[in-house]
Order: structure tokens, then C-alpha cells, then sequence
């Protein structure tokens, strides 16, 4: 193969010098400079030393990292707001010669389209001072975002811990309750806990489990106790470096933590991986296989981004009847809407109507980029008769692209007859006059009143 951006990527992030790569691969110094400018291709042999030497793996060299940038730039000039355009060879050169600077174009691309973002969350406001800081919540919550949902040192560690615990994949709980014990001295009982779910008496060494949770649900709590216990440091560490201000924030984001460690340990990344893959991504397949529920799943097939071995780019997304997004993470350039009120017509929203059902859509944003979505609702008891339970309905999409590698893609049309929704991020940003649903007219467009006729579109604007 020829890999030169990713052999000269790898040197220089460990400040080596051509020579000094040489000499550690037993080559020449001038092999070395036509393999970083793809004068000649990346052979077995030297791979191989490559893979030894540096620890990393071999598909850390393979095309399809350059294939998702060549994608990304291509994405960038499609916009029809630029008046110039870019050949296919262009693109293809820029990426090859000079990665660094094309992951740039892309990064200011993105963003252009968060300020998109940011207008939306200013009028769904309607009003309220958005000079305020955010709340603790939002603050983890952009934090993760930022980092496409994957923290790889806690990933790595919980894996690792995993493999030494020799956790078996959906029959966890008996493992995780015997480390608890032996190495921390922690007993684990079921005990009625009214509407909490677990309790940790850190200086009684006592850990209480809700009889009320599943064995997923309880194998998740039983490992975020542990992720405190065993990764503590690292995760005060990650919380120092984040820089938070507020007591409150610093203390959600631990928790948000643990629980990124619980799910790596409970679901380790390549055994998880490896399943999806064969399985197809089958959400239902995979809780079966590995005894979580159809939430959680989702969730973690959002962080699948570890360099070398990567899953399905996803995003992740779990929202209310009212439209409320509790939870939002992505590996993709999706836009989310801050504070709900996200067009209705996404799938997400129908989901409500056909409880526990699976539901597909195609779905097209304003920029012309399109992601294929799975939605379905999940139901969280909260106790006994009368006591009103939570319903929400979960999100998975990834571009379109990648839909082909998803069992719920069979059968479905992906090419140009595709059945494709144009959906937005809101109606005062959205850039779709024709919308019949349209609830608000878009910010800064004047409309086109006629006191004496009336249409199927709502707020029109003047031509």
C-alpha cells in the first residue's frame, strides 16, 4: 500500500528524523523519504517493523482513514454557497501531500456549520439571557461532544481490565461482584432503595443494588463503582484538565466518566467491535448477546473511534416527548439542536408512535449531507403501580455512506431513487420554505403576506 501522510504522520509525531526511522527500521534513509511521498509502497516487511517498533496496528496505514478525509474535503467544496469548485484529482492531491492542512479546511468547514448551531440554540431561547454561563449539564455534555464521544486512556484501561477480570461477554455481574470484594473489600447486596437505584457506603465498603434493575442494568452500576475504585486517578485527571470553573460540573463529569469506564469494561471495545461487525450492527442482536439493554447499546456503538480500529461513525441522541435532548453524542458532523425543538419530521420523533418498534429514515440536512437513522422508543419503570415511568426515544445515525454496512439497510434503496426526508435543526434557522410543517418563519427572511389567499405552506417567504 501507499501510506506515505501516515508514515510521515507517525514519525513526526514521535519527533523522529528520516534518519532516525531508518536506522530503527534497518533501511535507508532515502527509502525512507520515497515511502513518506509515496514514491514506492509501504511493503510487508516494513510494516510489520513499523507495527513492532511503535505498537500500533497495521490498519493504522490503510486507505480507509484517508478515504473518510477525502470525503470530508469533498463535502467542504459541495457547498453551494462557494462560488468556486474543486476537482476530484484537486481533492485527492490536497489530502495525500498535505493531510494536516486538509483536516484544517475541515475543521473550520464544521465550524462554520456549529455557528449554525449556536444561532439556533439563541432563538429557541425565545428571549432568555443566553449571556448566562451554561448549565453543569451542558458543559459535560459539550465535552464529550467535542471528542466524538471516545476517551481513550479510560477505553484502553477498561479493556485491559476486562481481559484481566476474564469477563465473559453478557455474564459480567459475577465478575464484577467478585473484584469488588477481592480487590477492594467491597460487599455487594440487594436492597430495596425506594426510587434510587445503588448506594456505595464508601467507609462501610457496602455497595447497594435497587432489587428493582436488570442483570444489564445492574452489571452497569456495579461497574462504575468499580470505575471509581480502580481509575479514579486518571479520572481526576481528565477532570482537572477540563478546566471546569463549577464544583457541580466537575462532579457530573466524574460520573460521566465512570460511566464511559463502566460501559468500555461491561462492553470492551474489540470484543464489542467484533460482534457488530459480524452481527451487522443488529442493536436487538447485540443486547441479547451481551445481556444490556437497547439504550446502552446504542450508546456505545457512538465511541467506536479508537485510531486503527475503527467501528461505524455514529451518532447518538435521546429524546423526550417534548422534544427535550437528554443526551447527544456523535462521531459525525450530524448538527444537533441545543435545547430541543429539532424538526419534527426526523424520525426520532416518530418513533413515539409505534412503541418498541424499530423505525429507518433517510434523512437530508440543508447542506445537502445525508444520514441514515434507525429510532426506537425505550421504557424505564421508575417503581410500583401508579408511579409514572420515563419513556424515551433513542437515535442512531450515520451518513449514508456507511448505511450499507447495517442489517436495517437490506432491502432499502441508498442510491439516487432513494426515498430521502429533508428534515433541519429547527424552523427559525431552517432554510426550507417549502416545509408544510414549518412551525415558525425563518429569522431574517422577510415574508410574503396576501391578505386574500392562502397556501399549504406556512409563513412563505417573498420570492
Amino acid at each position: 500500500m501507499y501510506a506515505g501522510a501516515r508514515l510521515r504522520q507517525l514519525r513526526e509525531d514521535r519527533s523522529l528524523s528520516q534518519s532516525d526511522l531508518a536506522r530503527m527500521l534497518g533501511i535507508s534513509a532515502s527509502y525512507v523519504n520515497q515511502l513518506e511521498h509515496d514514491g514506492r509502497p509501504l511493503s510487508l516487511a516494513v510494516l510489520l517493523k513499523l507495527t513492532e517498533h511503535f505498537g500500533v496496528d497495521a490498519e493504522f496505514f490503510a486507505a480507509h482513514d484517508t478515504a473518510r478525509l477525502v470525503a470530508d474535503v469533498r463535502e467542504v467544496f459541495a457547498d453551494d454557497t462557494l462560488d468556486d469548485s474543486i476537482s476530484p484529482g484537486e481533492v485527492d492531491e490536497l489530502t495525500t501531500k498535505l493531510p494536516g492542512v486538509a483536516r484544517v479546511v475541515v475543521a473550520l468547514h464544521r465550524r462554520y456549520r456549529k455557528s449554525v448551531e449556536n444561532i439556533a440554540a439563541l432563538t429557541a431561547e425565545q428571549g432568555m439571557d443566553r449571556t448566562s454561563a451554561r448549565q453543569p449539564h451542558e458543559q459535560v455534555r459539550d465535552w464529550f461532544y467535542a471528542r466524538n464521544n471516545h476517551v481513550p486512556a479510560l477505553d484502553e484501561d477498561a479493556e485491559e481490565l476486562s481481559v484481566r477480570l476474564r469477563l465473559r461477554p453478557g455474564e459480567v455481574r459475577s465478575g464484577l461482584v467478585a473484584a469488588l470484594r477481592d480487590r477492594h473489600g467491597v460487599r455487594v447486596v440487594g436492597e430495596p432503595l425506594g426510587t434510587g437505584r445503588h448506594e456505595f457506603d464508601r467507609r462501610g465498603r457496602l455497595l447497594r443494588l435497587a432489587p428493582t434493575l436488570r442483570p444489564g442494568q445492574a452489571a452497569f452500576r456495579l461497574a462504575s463503582e468499580l470505575a471509581m475504585l480502580e481509575a479514579g486517578e486518571a479520572i481526576d485527571r481528565l477532570v482537572d484538565r477540563a478546566g471546569f470553573g463549577d464544583e457541580t460540573a466537575r462532579r457530573l463529569l466524574r460520573i460521566g466518566l465512570a460511566n464511559y469506564y463502566a460501559g468500555a469494561l461491561v462492553l470492551p471495545y474489540r470484543v464489542f467491535l467484533g460482534a457488530a461487525e459480524r452481527l451487522r450492527y443488529d442493536v436487538t442482536l447485540l443486547s441479547g448477546e451481551f445481556g444490556v439493554g437497547f439504550e446502552t447499546v446504542c450508546h456505545r456503538l457512538s465511541t467506536l473511534q479508537r485510531r486503527g480500529a475503527h467501528g461505524v461513525p455514529f451518532s447518538f441522541v435521546r429524546v423526550d416527548r417534548a422534544g427535550n435532548i437528554s443526551k447527544r453524542q456523535s462521531a459525525t458532523g450530524f448538527h444537533f439542536s441545543r435545547v430541543g425543538g429539532s424538526c419534527p419530521l426526523w424520525i426520532v420523533y416518530e418513533a413515539f408512535g409505534a412503541p418498541g418498534r424499530i423505525l429507518t429514515q433517510i434523512a437530508e440536512l440543508p447542506d445537502g449531507k445525508k444520514y441514515f437513522w434507525l429510532a426506537r422508543t425505550v421504557t424505564q419503570a421508575a417503581g410500583g403501580h401508579g408511579d409514572p415511568g420515563k419513556t424515551f426515544a433513542i437515535g442512531l445515525g450515520c451518513e449514508l455512506r456507511h448505511a450499507g454496512r447495517l442489517v436495517y439497510s437490506d432491502g432499502l434503496e441508498l442510491g439516487k431513487g432513494a426515498a430521502v426526508t429533508p428534515i433541519g435543526m429547527g424552523c427559525k434557522v431552517c432554510e426550507r420554505p417549502a416545509c408544510p410543517q414549518r412551525a415558525f418563519p425563518a429569522i431574517g427572511r422577510p415574508l410574503r403576506v396576501d391578505e386574500h389567499a392562502s397556501g399549504v405552506v406556512p409563513y412563505p417567504p417573498l420570492a
